[in-house]
């Protein structure tokens, strides 16, 4: 008697997650190398209702049926995101795959594709708040000042042709064991240094959110919403009157 209300409830949930999601791409548009998060819901193991066999006991369904959805997963984009140019020389991008490598404090390695970096009090290349850059052997690349040059693979020079270091970008086979904290930056095991990157200097990587689509996945999830929430309301009302009207016949 009451089955309508697992449908919309787990509805009014499942839009308002999805609105969550749609909201934080929404507000990361601007965030140079955002991957888009992507939440996807199902249903729960659909129960069977009914079934025909004969003697040698081959059953055969006659339907199914499905109470509830719920969230299923929330997967990453991981698609490329444009490059634009900032004339900042602390700024690199990554066109194709790959992460740049940061140590922090604590020793262990996060992986970005946000390539707007700094110096630290000692010299070193770092991503503020979180660590270290780090090159091509898995160390710090000391830089000492801002007045560098670079090439399309990472390589750091002075402004007068000293070799600094080379950016150290790292990739993955398999992007499902990767896992992104509430600092947005991604951790993983199994990262293997790509052999010849394409990096671009003075550039960041746009995020890769399509504000378009964003903006219209909000709309629908909210009219969704308000829709369950109005049939929640009318199905309540008539569930009152049901109840109420048999127990006047009794």
């Amino acid at each position: 008697m009451f089955k309508g209300f697992y449908n919309l409830t787990s509805s009014m949930i499942t839009q308002q997650q999805n609105l969550n999601i749609v909201g934080n791409n929404l507000v990361n548009v601007s965030t140079a190398g955002y991957k888009e998060n992507r939440y996807t819901a199902s249903t729960f193991d659909e129960v069977m209702y009914s079934r025909a066999g004969n003697e040698k006991k081959d059953y055969v369904q006659i339907g199914q049926q499905s109470y509830i959805r719920a969230p299923s997963e929330v997967t990453i984009n991981y698609d490329q995101g444009i490059p634009e140019p900032t004339n900042i020389p602390l700024d690199f991008a990554i066109e194709g795959t790959g992460f740049f490598a940061v140590q922090r404090d604590d020793g262990e390695i996060v992986y970005t594709r946000a390539g707007s970096f700094s110096l630290d009090n000692e010299g070193y290349l770092c991503f503020p708040t979180q660590g270290r850059v780090m090159d091509i052997e898995n160390q710090p690349i000391q830089l000492m000042t801002d007045k560098i040059e670079a090439d399309n693979q990472g390589r750091i020079y002075t402004e007068d042709g000293q070799y600094l270091g080379q950016l150290g970008v790292y990739d993955f086979a398999d992007y499902d064991q990767l896992e992104r904290n509430d600092q947005g930056m991604f951790t993983g095991n199994g990262a293997e240094r790509v052999e010849n990157p394409l990096v671009h200097w003075k550039y960041l990587e746009r995020s890769n959110t399509d504000m378009v689509r964003q903006m219209t996945e909000m709309l629908t999830a909210q009219r969704a919403l308000q829709s369950a929430a109005q049939v929640t309301r009318m199905y309540d009302t008539m569930m009152g009157r049901a109840a109420s009207d048999v127990g006047r016949l009794q």
